[in-house]
């Protein structure tokens, strides 16, 4: 009987065998990799770069890191010029915190202007006005050239900042920016290549792999002759002078309706689902927004030839148009725009709208407007699509919709978008900025919970804008740089910056040449606004240097006195509370800190 059972233990045991054998032989290469992984840390290989990063000058404050971007490179490639305005919010939110962050591409950073013109810079001046008793803090995380994978990617590090409210305008570098799927930035060639690659990017395992093997496959890595490497250092030269667009444009031609062109739509749909669905799990209220571009003075940057079908009655409607009576070119025009509709030439399309603008044709240059956007193979701009996404996203996951592109076209000759809102393709005038932040304000003054909200006048928040002379012909020389190279141009000219006007435009120029920085430009100013005793211009500059330096204890309390004298109470004490944080001290800052309190305290 005991032999029995010994023979039956001894079976049990061999079958046993094999499955641990089978299990230790599996977990090898995941322990290899494991200690491959740890080994590599430990010695300090790769790159770890978080979303925020505490503030060097002052650690009660953190900001998003300025360089961000490189965490979709190898430490040993070339990346985009691409880079984050520095802006800050406090460590740990404040109990009566009302946190927004707001998301998306250059336009929602304000480019050509910067941060004053954002929808975070002028949300964030008219917020601290409108909740009393909050302490207001409005995020960019907006840059330049990201898309849908950039804003799920910075997701989680958002959430965990406990934002009251995410702000979206993104769309338009879909297909073209950075991960894009017609990008020469593209990292994979997919989108689920592309989430597998984002989820692994932070591992020092991948991190290596991905430097060998850009090492083995760029052109710059590989040793050549003398000669060669000088060419190749002229190349590299040339390319740092180009503009990003003019880099960033891997497949030039995505037609309507075609693998790419869908595939795109794709990747914005997928993408901007799990970011909506992270941030309604995570109890976030979402403002997002349609988005716009130039549609009545910009022309197709790419378009297909007439096809021979629609070139015979394009020919004759053409010729015709010169030697006919006005009413009669309308009507032949209302007869033939159902026809033309069908083809898909954007520089048809454009050509057909500008006529129909000059006979005063509103709908027929509306519809043919929109086509041509819509046939431009050169995915610079986002085809109507994108919206029609964004409105279906923001029902399915209860976020709030902004139609900053009905409030566009409702300030726009004929309601159609141009230069009177646009600077060139799809980047915003002043004006433009301003209306799209409105539509931001509006929204939120309907749908915050937090009470009161006091709404402020649309004419004093413009009249208040935190934007320079200086920076402004910033802007207006960087659109000129921009719109001087492809793809505006067929071969990249040099721009002819006008003569500045004042010592202002001065500044922005010398800004613009690199010959002074941003602070000192702006520090310039505030001495020369002084000596010209310009009052209103000494608050504006001050309040600027006060919001981008918040641990600057002089230009906040500067402000903060200023606000005060103004009667404008929450603004005035979020900058006290700023300036004593920053280590000012003083009776009267603590005594006006406590009257300020009692005084919102009562209001509300």
């Amino acid at each position: 009987m005991k032999k029995q059972t010994k023979k039956q233990n001894d079976k049990h045991s061999a079958a046993k065998s094999p499955i641990i054998f089978y299990v230790i032989t599996a977990c090898i290469p995941v322990l290899f990799f494991v200690f491959f992984e740890l080994a590599l840390r430990i010695i300090g290989f790769g790159q770890d770069l978080p979303l925020f990063i505490e503030n060097p000058a002052h650690p009660s404050y953190q900001l998003p890191r300025p360089d961000v971007m490189a965490r979709y490179f190898p430490e040993n490639a070339p990346k985009p010029s691409v880079t984050m305005e520095t802006n800050f919010i406090l460590k740990e939110k404040p109990k009566n915190g009302y946190r927004v962050v707001v998301q998306g591409g250059s336009t929602a950073a304000g480019f050509p202007y910067g941060l004053g013109a954002s929808i975070a810079g002028t949300l964030d001046q008219r917020l601290k006005s409108s909740l009393l008793g909050k302490h207001v803090e409005v995020l960019n995380t907006a840059m330049s050239a990201v898309n849908s994978y950039t804003l799920l990617d910075f997701a989680d590090e958002i959430i965990e900042q406990q934002p009251d409210a995410v702000l979206i305008y993104a769309g338009h570098n879909e297909f073209l920016g950075i991960l894009g799927i017609g990008s020469n930035y593209t990292a994979m060639g997919s989108g689920i290549t592309t989430r597998w690659f984002l989820s692994l990017k932070d591992l020092r395992v991948f991190q290596l792999l991905q430097s060998f093997y850009f090492s083995l496959s760029s052109p710059e890595a590989s040793k050549g002759s003398p000669n060669e490497a000088e060419i190749t250092e002229v190349q590299q030269n040339n390319q740092r002078s180009r503009t990003f667009m003019a880099k960033v444009a891997k497949n030039k031609s995505i037609p309507l309706d075609s693998s790419v062109y869908h595939a795109g739509l794709a990747q914005f749909e997928n993408n901007m689902s799990a970011l909506l669905g992270k941030y309604q799990s995570a109890g976030i209220q979402v403002y997002i927004s349609t988005i716009a571009s130039n549609q009545a003075d910009q022309a197709p940057f790419s378009s297909l030839p007439v096809e021979a079908e629609f070139q015979t009655i394009t020919n004759a409607f053409f010729s015709s148009v010169a030697n006919t009576d006005r009413s009669s070119v309308v009507q032949d025009l209302q007869k033939i725009s159902p026809i033309l509709s069908q083809s898909t030439s954007a520089d048809l399309h454009y050509r057909i709208a500008k006529l129909a603008t000059e006979l005063k044709q509103v709908e027929i240059a509306k519809t043919h407007f929109r086509l041509a956007v819509e046939h431009d193979q050169l995915r610079f701009r986002a085809p109507s699509a994108i919206n029609d996404i964004i409105q279906r996203l923001a029902l399915e996951f209860d976020a709030v919709l902004v139609d900053a592109q009905q409030a566009l076209e409702v300030r726009s000759p004929n309601g159609i978008i141009g230069n009177s809102m646009m600077l060139e393709h799809l980047h915003p005038t002043l004006q433009g900025y301003f209306v799209i932040s409105n539509a931001f304000y509006e929204a939120i003054a309907e749908n915050v919970k937090v009470r009161p909200f006091v709404k402020n006048s649309i004419e004093r928040a413009w009249s208040e804008r935190l934007v320079l002379p200086q920076e402004e012909y910033y802007g207006f020389a960087t659109i000129l740089n921009l719109t001087s190279d492809y793809p505006f141009t067929a071969t990249p000219k040099r721009p002819s910056l006008p003569t500045p006007s004042d010592w202002q435009q001065r500044l922005g120029k010398d800004f613009f040449a690199g010959r002074t920085s941003w602070l000192e430009m702006m520090e310039i100013s505030l001495n020369r606004y002084k000596s010209e005793n310009n009052q209103v211009m000494m608050a504006k500059t001050i309040q600027i240097l006060a919001d981008a330096l918040p641990h600057n204890g002089l230009y906040n309390l500067q402000i903060a006195e200023i606000k005060f004298k103004q009667q404008r109470l929450n603004e005035s004490l979020h900058y006290y509370q700023r300036a004593k944080l920053a280590g000012a001290i003083g009776s009267a800052i603590d005594n006006n800190i406590s009257y300020l309190k009692g005084a919102l305290s009562s209001q509300h």
